[in-house]
């Protein structure tokens, strides 16, 4: 049995006039075929696949349709990935282009087929990512945000995990020469540029390390991971320029390292693409409800600042450099001890008594601008859910087996909990989960996270149970595959 592989890119970048492009962005197609089964991989420098920026949820249908009609590929063996990475306005081409393009890129591909054998392996990069759900010490979550602070450093008892593992397919041609690199990877694309034009984001740079290094016309395709909680670690540095390339370099060389020492063989493929429902979230109300309450909870508690920021801002750093003798020298307060007098001292009680009031109101701020967010965030999916009509929504689970790897999708941000114990269960060796895939439902976070107040929870249409329904599905396709 051979297996053969053929790959092509298409830039799928906008061209809209006055919008700066950092970096193109593009449609990347892998296609496989062992005689039996042909699969499709299309990994596309996008934001979602349906539901979110610029691609529309009749995208997907008319693409398979179209390799299914004309390709005689089945629609149900074409895996479509996000890289997620966000938009500054408008990424990509316009909706009837999005189809063509991507039709042409995997019809090039086909086209391009070559015998080829496989292996998989897994890098590590730890360095680049955080998790953004911070553990607070009352054990709720506080997620970092550019859209509201970060809460009090002693509130804070702990960070999430991350998924530092990079899942990697190499594809070498028969002369021993690679072909191609799927690799995959749990992130969030947010950074960007300096410039902040349209940008493939760190993965951009990551894919174009890969591809130089190995040279020979290699094409690395990257896939989206488990990581709808996980976040570029310098993502609020205000001491450093916003730019991606850094980080996307240490991830391509890190795969780099890893990819060299994969071996390959012929493998065969098999597919399995099943179509579960998933409960939508039904305490969307309730939870608007509990916001408004902590919202009229914390005005009612924003009371007496006789300061304003003029006089408190020097009034603070005076209290912060000598908390002992903040008002003078000490020997003004020897002195005054001295003679029995106790006016600086009860001066600097009435003005750390102002000071504490003004700091306490400034983190009740902080604390009703995350409210805020959260209320906004949620009223705007409780639309979503409304205006659907349907207490489920469908979600399409796909699993390919590639020799002795597999790939799990999911339509949704999952976090990384999820992505991690997926891997956990997996009887392969190496199974990636390739999230963001053959659709959009916004996040997906584990079931314990509902109570807890992170922003997923906020920004998700699921109901909690989906949880168990989704991982049932993605484990039974693991195991037939």
């Amino acid at each position: 049995m051979s297996l053969r592989a053929g790959v092509a890119k298409i830039d799928i970048t906008t061209s809209n006039e006055g919008v700066f492009i950092s970096d193109p962005l593009y449609a990347k197609a892998l296609v496989l075929d062992d005689g039996k089964t042909k699969v499709v991989i299309l990994a596309l420098d996008a934001l979602a696949i349906g539901g979110l920026g610029d691609i529309k949820d009749d995208f997907l249908p008319k693409l398979r349709n179209m390799i299914q009609n004309e390709l005689h590929i089945p629609g149900e063996n074409v895996l479509v990935n996000a890289s997620h990475t966000h938009p500054q306005g408008r990424l990509i081409c316009d909706d009837a282009e999005q189809v063509e393009r991507s039709f042409e890129v995997v019809r090039q591909a086909l086209q391009n087929m070559t015998e080829v054998t496989v292996g998989s392996g897994i890098g590590y990069e730890d360095r680049i990512i955080v998790n953004r759900n911070l553990k607070m010490k009352d054990g709720n979550h506080w997620s970092i945000r550019y859209a509201h602070p970060c809460p009090p450093d002693e509130d804070v008892a702990g960070v999430g995990p991350i998924d530092p593992s990079i899942g990697l397919l190499r594809i070498d041609r028969m002369d021993g020469q690679p072909l191609a690199v799927v690799y995959n990877f749990a992130c969030h694309l947010l950074i960007g540029v300096p410039d902040r034009g349209v940008t493939a984001n760190f993965v951009g740079f990551a894919s174009k390390v890969i591809e130089e290094n190995l040279g020979n016309g290699v094409m690395a395709l990257f896939l989206q991971g488990a990581g709808g909680d996980i976040l570029e670690v310098f993502f609020k540095d205000v001491n450093r320029s916003r730019n991606c390339e850094p980080i996307g370099t240490m991830l391509g060389l890190s795969a780099l390292k890893a990819i060299r020492r994969i071996e390959t063989k012929t493998a065969g493929l098999s597919v399995l693409s099943e179509t579960i429902q998933l409960p939508r979230k039904m305490d969307i109300a309730d939870r608007i409800e509990a916001r408004l309450h902590d919202q009229t909870e914390l005005l009612a508690s924003l009371r007496r600042t006789t300061l304003n920021f003029k006089t408190f801002l020097p009034l603070y750093i005076k209290y912060a450099l000598n908390p002992n003798f903040p008002s003078d020298y000490s020997y003004r307060y020897l002195n005054e001890a001295e003679i029995g007098s106790n006016e600086l001292t009860s001066m600097d009680a009435h003005n750390k008594g102002n000071l504490d009031r003004y700091v306490n109101n400034i983190h009740i701020m902080e604390k009703l601008i995350r409210i805020q967010e959260d209320i906004d965030t949620m009223k705007t999916h409780q639309a979503i859910n409304n205006q659907a009509g349907e207490l489920t929504i469908p979600a399409e689970v796909q699993g390919i087996k590639i020799g002795d790897c597999v790939l799990i999708t999911a339509p949704a941000e999952l976090l990384v909990e999820v992505g991690l114990k997926l891997k956990q269960t997996s009887p392969y060796k190496h199974t990636f989960v390739a999230a963001f895939s053959n659709g959009y439902m916004h996040y997906a976070p584990p079931v314990d996270h509902y109570n807890k107040g992170g922003y997923e929870v906020m920004e998700c249409l699921l109901g909690p149970e989906w949880q168990y329904t989704y991982e049932q599905k993605a484990n039974d396709i693991i195991r037939r595959l």
